[in-house]
């Protein structure tokens, strides 16, 4: 939450709430998605401490689901940004297209 704040971290980008930018300082340096990477170690930790099998094929499944969000995710959120950015070097904002 240190470079996003409450709004970037929770979907603030999906209801239009944009940062002023595209965050791209640590830890989105070293990944796209940081909460998702740092959630599959959790789990891969937890299952070895506990050394489970199960918890190692649940962590790859969490893996793989969050692999599917990227998918989908990734491709959209750079395109919310660099319409934002088009539209800001154009001079408009969806507010001012409306009126």
């Amino acid at each position: 939450m240190w470079r996003l704040g409450v709004t970037g971290t929770y979907l603030g980008d999906y209801f239009g709430i944009l940062m002023p930018a595209r965050v791209t300082g640590f830890p989105f340096s070293w990944t796209s998605a940081p909460m998702y990477d740092g959630s599959t170690l959790l789990f891969l930790a937890k299952a070895i401490a506990e050394g489970s099998p199960v918890g190692l094929v649940l962590t790859a499944w969490v893996y793989i689901v969050y692999a599917l969000a990227r998918a989908w995710e990734d491709p959209f959120t750079a395109y919310i940004y660099e319409r934002a950015a088009a539209e800001a070097a154009a001079g408009t904002t969806p507010a001012k297209k409306r009126q």
